[in-house]
């Protein structure tokens, strides 16, 4: 059983916000499979997907706010005895440019509170992560104001195609594996943004 697991806050004030391109992924899988998102065992939405190669996938949605996502995180991997490589958490980046993709197997968290809090959580970081970039945005604006902003009408486009190919990676962790969705995935693309930093704190 895989875990793909996509990080946001809930509520209508943060839809369509650059920190909720996690939500955005997995609503995609859901649609894309047919399934639909139900109470789970934790603090979240969970939808099952079945015939997406040999295991059946839980696609999760935490109703904590995000620096509280380890919370659901980790009630489900429990839950479900998911093993950590099974688990891929899907996040918003601002130090990539809006519209790439970084697939990782492990590492730290990068200032994301949400990856922070499911690190914490699990006591680990050894699990993959598919990382979204939202770029960065206007370099004197504060960080946090830039990831809960609504995304730009100009930008929509961009953040749709990225969202598509986010969900292909999902799919590609969950049939091929991860070092072979990292070969696909991590080729830079054309940046849309080119005002990318270094991670820094996000809300």
């Amino acid at each position: 059983m895989k875990l793909v697991v996509g990080l946001g806050n809930p509520g209508s004030r943060y839809r369509d916000t650059l920190h909720n391109v996690g939500f955005m992924v997995v609503d995609a899988l859901a649609a894309r499979h047919g399934a639909a998102f139900e109470s789970a065992p934790a603090d979240a939405l969970m939808a099952k997907v079945r015939g997406l190669g040999d295991d059946t996938v839980l696609l999760a949605k935490p109703l904590t706010f995000m620096n509280l996502s380890g919370q659901a995180v980790g009630d489900l991997t429990r839950f479900y005895k998911i093993a950590l490589d099974d688990l891929l958490v899907v996040v918003d980046e601002a130090a990539l440019p809006a519209g790439q993709l970084r697939v990782r197997a492990q590492g730290s968290a990068g200032g994301h509170n949400g990856l922070k809090s499911i690190i914490g959580l699990l006591g680990s970081d050894a699990f993959p992560r598919l990382r979204v970039g939202v770029g960065r945005g206007d370099p004197q604006r504060d960080l946090a104001d830039h990831v809960l902003a609504k995304i730009d009408p100009t930008m929509r486009a961009t953040f749709e195609e990225v969202v598509r190919r986010a969900a292909d990676a999902a799919e590609s962790f969950v049939t091929e594996g991860i070092e072979k969705t990292m070969n696909v995935f991590n080729a830079p693309t054309t940046a849309r943004d080119s005002h990318s930093l270094p991670p820094r704190e996000q809300g």
